[in-house]
């Protein structure tokens, strides 16, 4: 395989001369066969997200995040209110298409729309999203979204 070799000499990528800057991802519901994936509404989704995650009794779920556990309902809208609502991050609900539940969240961060790069972070699966065709498709949605819609060259992985 050949490389484009940069003017300091190294092998980098070949140049994107035809790149143009992409749109931000919409606040848009994205619905798939399994979920759906709605804007985070701390007011619609803090219960439901609050009584699944209370499922995972040894909070596990909590392990890599920077936050949490959350004991209290009234907590965890709290958190939601002050972190989820913000204009850096786009926190999604995973909703459950057979019960209509929240019962995930993940999160469009760190968006260059510029240079075309997006992560997803803050994922947080309670245990009835786990190990799911649902968990499996609220990701597949979100990296549709980013690639097939919106254009963007590289999508990043924060866990």
């Amino acid at each position: 395989m050949s490389h484009h070799i940069s003017d300091s000499g190294l092998p980098v990528g070949f140049p994107l001369g035809d790149w143009k800057p992409v749109a931000t991802p919409p606040r848009t519901v994205m619905t798939g066969r399994y979920c759906r994936l709605e804007v985070i509404d701390p007011e619609r989704h803090s219960g439901e997200l609050h009584a699944a995650n209370l499922l995972d009794t040894e909070d596990r779920i909590w392990t890599y995040l920077p936050y949490g556990p959350f004991k209290e309902r009234a907590d965890y809208r709290a958190w939601m209110e002050q972190i989820c609502l913000g204009d850096d991050f786009l926190f999604h609900a995973i909703v459950d298409s057979v019960s209509g539940k929240a019962i995930g969240i993940a999160c469009y961060m760190r968006i260059d729309s510029t240079a075309g790069v997006i992560e997803v972070g803050h994922i947080n699966y309670s245990p009835v999203l786990q190990r799911t065709p649902a968990a499996t498709e609220a990701m597949y949605l979100m990296m549709k979204r980013v690639f097939d819609e919106l254009g963007y060259r590289r999508y990043e992985w924060k866990c």
